[in-house]
């Protein structure tokens, strides 16, 4: 599978998700279910090289602003949620965070943002076809800390001024 096959099947399955991270992780796991196992691996390693990629400081401040405050464990989810928006809204994130509020058409902060359900689709789908539990995929893990520069999120004024179009679009709304 290469990495436009991979993000056909992201857009897709989101499309007919109509957008609803939780529906769109269904679907993505039963349109996994039609393919091989390999086709399966290879999509997990494509979902976990993005995942990877998005984890950095910046994008992680972004998230900061737009979920209203951010965990370790919610910044997760969001990176899988980013990748279920699609190449354009994916890479526009890691280009420029602040983008985000010109690539986020709506934003409901009731479903949107968490994609954790997107994460598990590759391994959900790789068991149910093979009975096992997915492989090493071989892939360099990701590191420690996230890459670049850490941030005060709490510095308001810091967070305003790095992202001023997320800032004004969500308010900078922290819980």
């Amino acid at each position: 599978m290469d990495e436009t096959e991979f993000w056909e099947i992201v857009d897709r399955t989101r499309v007919a998700a109509e957008g609803d991270p939780e529906d769109h992780a269904d679907l993505l796991t039963e349109r996994l279910l039609e393919l091989e196992p390999d086709m399966v691996l290879d999509f997990a390693r494509h979902f976990e090289a993005r995942y990877n990629r998005a984890y950095r400081w910046d994008l992680w401040g972004a998230s900061w602003i737009i979920l209203g405050g951010a965990s370790d464990d919610a910044f997760d989810y969001f990176r899988c949620w980013l990748i279920g928006q699609g190449r354009e809204v994916f890479e526009g994130a890691l280009h420029d965070p602040d983008s985000l509020a010109d690539l986020l058409d709506d934003f409901d902060e009731e479903i949107d943002g968490d994609g954790e359900e997107l994460g598990y689709a590759a391994d959900e789908a790789y068991e149910q076809l093979t009975g096992v539990v997915t492989p090493d995929l071989g892939i360099a893990p990701a590191p420690q800390e996230p890459e670049g520069t850490p941030l005060d999120f709490e510095d308001e004024a810091a967070m305003a001024q790095r992202y001023p179009k997320l800032w004004e679009r969500f308010g900078g709304a922290v819980d």
